[in-house]
């Protein structure tokens, strides 16, 4: 998981925007703190947005970018790498 985290070394900073989606966010039932990680992955256009909470993980198919929990990340990434 270090090796992994290592690569996650984007800062983003909440503006207008990223306040609006996630409020967005909120109103359709995704908790604020939730909402706002999650608009703030958006707004960087990351692949995926990692999380161990399956709420969010079910919510996240209605969304932009790729809610996925820690271990799936892995073996995706993982397959993804073999393939190559």
């Amino acid at each position: 998981m270090d090796r992994y985290l290592q690569i996650a070394a984007l800062r983003v900073l909440v503006d207008e925007n990223i306040r609006n989606r996630a409020e967005q966010l909120e109103q359709e039932g995704v908790k604020a703190i939730d909402a706002l990680h999650v608009a703030c992955a958006e707004a960087s256009q990351s692949d995926y947005f990692i999380t161990c909470d399956k709420r969010l993980i079910n919510r996240g198919q209605n969304l932009s970018i790729t809610v996925i929990n820690p271990n799936n990340f892995i073996f995706e990434v993982e397959n993804d790498n073999k393939s190559n």
